[in-house]
């Protein structure tokens, strides 16, 4: 069964079992109830008639028990399903004062407990054919001149008859609410499980070329949140993929220009002339030298979007900002300072960041005459820690700062720069990494200033 389905048997399973309990509660409950009430009409009844010790029309005392049961029957009004009887000395009925019933008298079975009660007395229930539940209570009268009886019947099929109407117009009632209950279920179960069955559609009509489906997300609910989740993973499967088709596309479109030029040599080498040979030789090594750079970088590109890219800890930015300063002095012979350096301590990836600035530094040298000022510093305020690297070179113009944080984005390019314009792009991807970006700026009076901008991660 589909889950819709499970949802609203189990609704309809729980919702009748409830109104079945609380039909069953109801009627052991009224049931109690009418037995109740009729042991406390009989134990009225026989307080009244024990209470009468006086003859209302001589003032004196009963002595004959036939008087006594007359008076109390003449005088009380017995209910609509209650019949009093007397007897004396077991003859026929002395008296009664309700009509209703005067069959039960003529049955075996209330004649059994007559016989039964006559001299103990108490109160048995009989199965009247006529009647139904009936009960019988017998209050035995002795006195100096003989022996007699009140006999209490209290009829309970009209009670029973009530309460049975009662609880039939619950049970149709119980039947239509739980008809609109289960539609109800079903409807809702459907309503909510309407986003699995999208997410089952949308996942048929995802593909290998085509990620780019998402989820509709309705409500503020576990499934919305599952939603969400979802959409999310997509969209992490949808730039890994597209990394990976990037990553082809750059690799094939950039590795056909070396290799071409290696294929190119080694067709008109000759191998006769030991000069040729040797020069091919340095062409071709210095174009796989190039090919494996090219190679370094894409991966390093492809990597950066992959959890394990990072390996964050605690690092102190002062000597981190120093270190840097001092491993870039071998780039090349420039008037490298230090501006400032940040206190403290910060969460980040020394060693991606160290590469980072590295990588700025080398585009410094490429992009500055021999002497010029190169300096690096860091700082932090306002909730996040800036590292930069400033040159005295040629600048980077305004139009061309975007350009050249992509892939193979290149602005003026001095003579002598073999790079592929890949360096900013893997700046851009380590500040991405650790949730800053990359800012480009004019330095004074000339030359660049590109920070690396991330979010200040104090250690716990």
């Amino acid at each position: 069964m589909s889950v819709r389905t499970r949802i609203t048997v189990v609704i309809a399973v729980l919702t009748a079992a409830a109104m079945a309990g609380a039909g069953v509660l109801v009627y052991a409950l009224e049931s109690a109830r009418i037995e109740r009430s009729v042991s406390e009409q009989i134990s009225q009844e026989i307080a009244e008639f024990r209470e009468l010790r006086i003859d209302p029309e001589t003032g004196d005392p009963f002595v004959d028990v036939g008087n006594l049961l007359e008076v109390f029957l003449t005088r009380n009004v017995p209910d609509d399903d209650e019949l009093l009887v007397g007897y004396v000395s077991g003859e026929e009925t002395l008296a009664t004062r309700n009509r209703y019933g005067q069959e039960v008298l003529d049955e075996p079975a209330y004649r059994e407990v007559l016989a039964d009660l006559a001299d103990v007395g108490g109160t048995r229930t009989i199965e009247s054919p006529t009647f139904g539940e009936t009960w019988v209570t017998v209050v035995p009268v002795t006195d100096t001149r003989g022996r007699g009886a009140l006999v209490i019947v209290n009829f309970l099929r009209d009670e029973h008859e009530e309460l049975d109407g009662t609880l039939r117009t619950y049970a149709l009632v119980a039947l239509l609410s739980l008809g609109l209950l289960t539609t109800i279920a079903a409807f809702q179960s459907g309503r909510l499980l309407a986003p699995l069955r999208t997410l089952e559609e949308t996942a048929r009509e995802i593909t290998t070329t085509d990620l780019s489906l998402r989820i509709p997300e309705r409500g503020n609910d576990d499934i919305t949140a599952l939603t969400r989740t979802i959409n999310g993973m997509l969209e992490r499967l949808d730039a890994g993929f597209a990394a990976q088709r990037q990553f082809l596309d750059d690799a094939g479109h950039e590795l056909k220009t070396p290799l071409t030029v290696v294929r190119g040599h080694l067709e008109l080498l000759d191998p006769d002339d030991p000069d040729d040979l040797l020069a091919t030789r340095d062409l071709l090594l210095d174009e796989v030298d190039r090919m494996s750079r090219l190679v370094t970088d894409l991966i390093l590109l492809a990597k950066s979007r992959r959890p394990d890219f990072l390996v964050l800890g605690e690092v102190d930015l002062a000597p981190l900002t120093r270190a840097v300063l001092a491993k870039a002095r071998a780039l090349g012979e420039r008037d490298w300072q230090l501006d400032e350096t940040a206190r403290g301590r910060c969460v980040l990836d020394e060693q991606r960041v160290t590469q980072a600035l590295l990588q700025l530094a080398d585009n410094a040298v490429k992009h500055t005459d021999t002497g010029a000022v190169v300096a690096v510093g860091s700082a932090r305020g306002d909730g996040v820690v800036r590292l930069w690297v400033r040159d005295a070179g040629d600048g980077i113009a305004p139009e061309d700062r975007e350009a050249v944080l992509e892939r193979f984005g290149r602005s003026h390019v001095r003579a002598g720069d073999d790079g592929f314009g890949l360096g900013l792009s893997i700046v851009r991807a380590i500040a991405d990494a650790h949730g800053g970006e990359v800012v480009i700026g004019d330095a004074a009076p000339h030359g660049a200033r590109v920070e690396i901008v991330l979010p200040e991660r104090r250690p716990e």
